[in-house]
């Protein structure tokens, strides 16, 4: 049994027994409840932080854990009704803003014990260097001045470290060091267009993507691609006919469809973009989620960008982990000032324990071990999902097949319903996405994707293809 269904039965045990207790009474010592259950400390722990997080207990260092007071049931119901108006009626004539959440929510849900989770794009914890991060969260503890304030840009050392690792003519001084990938998109289409302005973004794209640029108040235009990524041969007209000052792409194991932008693409997208007045946002996401098998990969767009044309976005996130909210937001020019205003105001700066954290991380000999154990086991895991699918549902695969990211991005038969299909893949025991969230307009067909590095073994990945079939 994993972590989480021990910790969630143990907190229905000890939920079920507090009427044993009078208000005020304490509960068993964490020794007597982990002899008595046969779970560990950190079972304990965790079980006893949800009914706290419930009001069910209070909990007292050095003093134990006692049954808290019920709250005072509400004595009328509120009208919060008001607030329809409040949130929809704006002063003077705003672009109008979305805040559809619903493609976020959707990859960040947590699956129930028994479901195979071939959703999430973060790592199962048994891929993640847990041991590295312990190690380097208290290293970083005993750094002098650990818990002052870091300088607004974020820490020097980490910042050239980002630097060297996206290459090219990019220098210390270009880095900010951001809150993790999401954080630096909101930042960037904050900074680089106006409310109401279009922003070009590739189709499909990451729903994250499509929920910043709408929540700014940005309207998100479709460019389409196809198996070597996003089609240059349209996104001149795609300029042209909206006149947007910012394309928003992810040349490197695209989300969802896995692609890399071709070698003649990369040059083309810079000089368009160039030639209409225009930033192009590069979510390098996944570069760090190579697969053993793969051959050699592209620079960064950024590293060859002597115009500033490029903003970069990184984050250490995906190959980490969750909780490791670090990345970076690159740009040159008078883009880097609006970038660094609009960071600084939204969020003052980086917790210093994190970045630290993170420096110690990456300067570690465990970082590069990590990472070469990472690729070896995403590749196991995409060729069981591989294998599994040509076994039960050949018709689904992709021409290509990735060799880095997490996921596979299947095309279903004209006419099905890819909600209906999630639907019934639950009710089977598996999660997946539905691919419509992933498309600024109308979707191009009923897709899925499928996720790979969330599953515990090659072997889970296999059975929660299984399963898919059966539901499909």
């Amino acid at each position: 049994m994993n972590e989480r269904s021990s910790v969630a039965e143990l907190a229905a045990i000890l939920r079920g027994e507090l009427n044993r207790y009078p208000v005020g009474g304490k509960l068993p010592s964490s020794r007597a409840l982990m002899e008595r259950h046969q779970v560990s400390p950190v079972t304990v722990s965790k079980a006893i932080a949800l009914l706290v997080g419930e009001g069910a207990v209070v909990s007292r260092p050095g003093a134990g854990v006692f049954r808290a007071a019920p709250r005072a049931a509400a004595t009328a119901t509120a009208d919060l009704s008001w607030q329809e108006v409040a949130l929809s009626a704006e002063a003077g004539q705003p672009p109008a803003r979305s805040t559809d959440a619903s493609g976020v929510l959707g990859a960040l849900a947590v699956q129930a014990p028994d479901v195979i989770d071939l959703n999430s794009g973060y790592l199962h914890p048994s891929l993640q260097p847990e041991r590295a991060l312990s190690a380097a969260l208290a290293r970083a503890g005993r750094r002098p001045g650990a818990w002052e304030r870091p300088p607004v840009d974020g820490l020097p050392e980490l910042r050239a470290w980002f630097a060297r690792d996206i290459g090219g003519s990019l220098t210390t001084s270009k880095v900010l060091v951001s809150a993790g990938g999401q954080s630096a998109l909101t930042t960037a289409l904050r900074s680089l267009a106006a409310p109401g302005a279009p922003v070009l973004v590739e189709s499909p794209t990451y729903p994250g993507t499509l929920a910043v640029a709408r929540a700014a108040g940005l309207r998100p235009v479709p460019v389409p691609m196809d198996a070597d990524g996003l089609r240059t041969d349209l996104l001149a007209d795609a300029f042209a006919a909206t006149r947007a000052r910012v394309l928003v792409c992810q040349p490197l194991f695209q989300n969802p469809t896995a692609t890399v932008l071709a070698p003649e693409r990369r040059r083309e997208v810079l000089t368009i973009a160039r030639a209409a007045g225009a930033f192009v946002v590069e979510d390098d996401f996944a570069r760090s989620l190579v697969h053993a098998d793969a051959p050699p990969l592209p620079a960064p767009l950024a590293a060859d960008d002597p115009d500033g044309v490029v903003v970069h976005v990184r984050s250490l996130t995906k190959p980490a982990s969750p909780s490791l909210r670090v990345g970076a937001l690159t740009a040159r020019g008078p883009a880097l000032e609006r970038l660094r205003a609009v960071q600084s105001t939204d969020s003052f700066f980086v917790p210093r324990p994190l970045q630290e954290t993170a420096l110690e991380l990456v300067g570690s000999p465990a970082w590069a071990r990590h990472l070469r154990d990472l690729a070896t086991s995403l590749a196991d895991r995409r060729s069981a999902a591989v294998a599994a699918l040509h076994r039960t549902l050949p018709g689904l695969l992709p021409d290509r097949l990735p060799y880095g990211g997490y996921h596979l991005w299947l095309r279903l038969p004209d006419g099905t319903d890819d909600r209906a299909a999630t639907a019934a893949a639950l009710r089977q025991g598996v999660a997946v996405t539905p691919g419509r969230g992933y498309f600024a307009a109308e979707p191009s067909g009923a897709h899925l994707r499928i996720g790979y590095s969330a599953a515990a073994t090659p072997a889970q990945v296999t059975e929660g293809i299984e399963r898919l079939a059966r539901a499909l």
